[in-house]
């Protein structure tokens, strides 16, 4: 999948969202949106690194104390 086919998701899926809320006020997009991609994409890639979080964090561009802390707000450890 390319970063434009990411983007198309995302696209596709904050359309359908503006849809289904049938007259209903949008509220906090931002927050929803990240919590809705980021739990799947450490899952994923913490599975891809075979567990190393060391090796996550490389892959995903972030410090190892940043990946401990989002893994414990999704309660993946």
């Amino acid at each position: 999948m390319s970063q434009h086919d990411l983007c198309t998701c995302v696209i596709d899926a904050l359309e359908k969202y503006f849809r289904d809320l049938d007259g209903e006020k949008p509220a906090a997009i931002y927050d929803m949106v990240l919590r809705s991609v980021e739990k799947p994409m450490l899952e994923v890639v913490l599975a891809k690194a075979g567990g190393n979080q060391t090796l996550a964090a490389d892959m995903l561009g972030i410090n190892r104390n940043t990946l401990r802390k989002k893994l414990n707000e999704h309660q993946l450890l």
